[in-house]
């Protein structure tokens, strides 16, 4: 069951970063994409998030995401909301990819700060405007400071808030002091973008997350805001400390896309952990601690015992 979306919750409270299934051939799976998306809605998923980082954005062309979107769009119909990413550090090519998006039927928008580039606050404001000038689509914009190199300033939250388009904002900053100021000052829906602060954000008055591990706990990050919505933040706590196993595994290493094909390709969800370079798929290994992680979160059963 997902939670609806509301003005406050513009594209629900839960939503994955969903990765971009590759065959052997390193071609993208459409008919394993929508496989995927239609299991995480059925799971607690209000929310899809394509061609962010975690979708490999940065190795995938435009057609490809173009097909993407369509082929995810008809998967679940209305029964999420599909945003798909129009990032880039130049902004023509953002506006580019707003407005295949548009096209392919994507419901909204993720823009992340130009990466690499880091532009200045006036540099970044522009480059959000231009970009949510480009379609009629809500955006959520991206603070990932760790891999853009500069950090979306509250002065220009509040001037990019005001464009009409400008709904939301995944916060991946790590830092949840301006939060409860900056959502007053904004009227913004804050979304964590860091599967470990769901919890925290949510207490600073966050509407929900664009998580990665959600490609495995998203029911259980689902009950967490509804228990939390509710008032019930010890049973919040707990059912959130029960995803702790799996969240770790997914993020510890930093290589999400990576731990993540390994984990579906585990619970038989993707028949491989197919990436394109510069990742590299998930050695043997790592699939081991990957599988025990998802034993210890309740997520897969063990092995039974050889006699």
């Amino acid at each position: 069951m997902t939670l609806p979306g509301t003005p406050a919750r513009p594209f629900g409270a839960v939503l994955t970063a969903m990765v971009t299934p590759m065959t052997t051939a390193g071609e993208i799976d459409l008919e394993a994409a929508a496989t995927l998306a239609r299991r995480l809605v059925a799971e607690g998923n209000d929310g899809l998030v394509l061609s962010g980082t975690t979708g490999e954005a940065p190795a995938t062309h435009a057609p490809e995401k173009a097909a993407l979107v369509r082929t995810v769009v008809d998967a679940v119909g209305d029964r999420a909301a599909v945003l798909t990413g129009a990032g880039s550090n130049d902004t023509a090519h953002a506006v580019r990819m707003a407005e295949q998006a548009a096209e392919a039927g994507a419901d909204g928008l993720l823009v992340v700060s130009p990466y690499y580039s880091r532009p200045t606050q006036e540099g970044l404001y522009r480059h959000f405007a231009t970009v949510a000038d480009a379609t009629e689509l809500p955006v959520m914009l991206y603070d990932i400071p760790g891999r853009a190199g500069v950090r979306i300033a509250p002065a220009t939250y509040e001037r990019i808030a005001a464009h009409p388009h400008v709904v939301a904002t995944k916060d991946a900053t790590g830092d949840l002091t301006d939060v409860p100021a900056l959502r007053a000052a904004t009227g913004l829906a804050w979304y964590s973008g860091d599967d470990t602060l769901l919890l925290p954000f949510l207490a600073h008055g966050a509407t929900g997350i664009v998580s990665v591990s959600a490609h495995v706990v998203g029911g259980a990050f689902a009950e967490v805001v509804r228990r939390f919505d509710a008032g019930d933040h010890a049973g919040a706590l707990e059912v959130f400390t029960t995803t702790l196993p799996v969240v770790a595994a997914i993020n510890g290493a930093g290589a999400q896309a990576v731990m993540t094909k390994a984990a579906l390709e585990v619970l038989g969800v993707l028949g491989n952990r197919e990436l394109r370079l510069p990742n590299v798929s998930a050695t043997d290994a790592d699939v081991d601690a990957v599988r025990a992680a998802l034993v210890a979160g309740g997520v897969l059963d063990a092995a039974p015992a050889l006699p």
